[in-house]
């Protein structure tokens, strides 16, 4: 991805060229991490999301909504997470015992066995990609990528 830097400043022109910047970068790590988890354990970066959120739940659960905005994810897209990691029994469903109508995505045993197995290799994944990154993604200019994460940083402690 080729973005435009300002000629009278020499940063990134914009503050939503800058979110562009860290955007692609974020897409480009997300797809790293992706691809190593399908290969090495058989899921995928948001099925992995979703059981690093129910792991740090109370009860290690989490209602199906609540679940989605964790990952990022609308309800239907939730649902059908939930029936992936149904499928591979890391997850099991749960009705809420008040209203009868709301569904819970618990972590089952396989589930948490799966999610210690992976936290300490997935941490260093993600410190490698990361460490790694003009190698990785040559596509990306780290320097304006670095300016734009500072102006991000910047707008985000006011």
């Amino acid at each position: 991805m080729h973005m435009q830097a300002s000629a009278s400043t020499g940063s990134t022109a914009t503050v939503s060229s800058a979110w562009a910047r860290v955007a692609a970068f974020a897409s480009a790590v997300d797809a790293g991490l992706d691809r190593w988890l399908a290969d090495r354990y058989r899921i995928g970066l948001t099925d992995c999301r979703a059981l690093a959120a129910l792991g740090q739940a109370a009860d290690q659960e989490l209602r199906v909504s609540e679940l989605a905005q964790q990952v990022g994810l609308n309800q239907s897209s939730a649902t059908r997470l939930v029936s992936r990691l149904e499928a591979k029994k890391l997850v099991r469903r749960d009705l809420c015992a008040d209203d009868g109508r709301g569904v819970y995505a618990v972590l089952t045993a396989p589930g948490e066995a799966l999610l210690g197995d992976l936290r300490t290799p997935y941490e260093e994944r993600v410190r490698e990609l990361l460490s790694s990154a003009a190698e990785r993604f040559p596509e990306l200019d780290l320097r304006q990528l670095s300016d734009a994460l500072g102006e991000v940083a910047a707008l985000l402690s006011g």
